[in-house]
């Protein structure tokens, strides 16, 4: 008797393809280097990666700046406004 596609009871071939490229593998390419040449290629990475960054304009940054000053800014008045109203409210109702 055989059993249907995908069976509990018996690994399809993929299945078994998959574990015997699971246990073939001993740690990778990492088993095969330091520590400080994973560390030294780890800061390549970055140094790569950095430099594929698109990076503001000076005029750029300013204006980014400026905007999230304001924004703090007027986020800082909002809150204290807030504050100072619910703590006159709260005076008011207990005394």
């Amino acid at each position: 008797m055989t059993d249907a596609v995908g069976s509990l009871d018996t690994p399809d071939a993929q299945d078994e393809a998959l574990e015997t490229k699971k246990k073939s593998r001993k740690g990778g390419k990492r088993a095969k280097k330091g520590p400080l040449k994973r560390l030294a290629l780890f800061y390549r990475q970055i140094v790569a990666e950095l430099r594929k960054v698109v990076w503001p304009t000076r005029n750029q940054l300013t204006t980014y700046t400026t905007v999230v000053i304001v924004f703090v800014v007027i986020m800082i008045g909002l809150v204290t406004v807030i504050d100072y109203g619910l703590s006159h409210a709260a005076k008011y109702v207990f005394g």
